[in-house]
């Protein structure tokens, strides 16, 4: 079986942004509690996924010698 691959236009930084965007407008729309709180979790995880990527592929980040 053949896996599909698809070639991304967006990148990963920008998909996550994205998301956590989408995910923080969502809770807004909801009452305080376990649903909301779960939606601003995923939503920082994606802010904090964003940033690692940007970070990991930074041209100052160099492996060691």
């Amino acid at each position: 079986m053949k896996r599909r691959r698809f070639k991304q236009i967006v990148s990963l930084e920008q998909r996550l942004a994205k998301e956590a965007e989408r995910l923080k407008e969502e809770a807004k729309k909801l009452p305080p509690g376990a649903d909301r709180e779960i939606l601003l979790r995923k939503a920082r995880q994606a802010d904090m996924g964003a940033h690692l990527s940007e970070w990991l592929t930074s041209p100052g980040l160099r492996p060691p010698d």
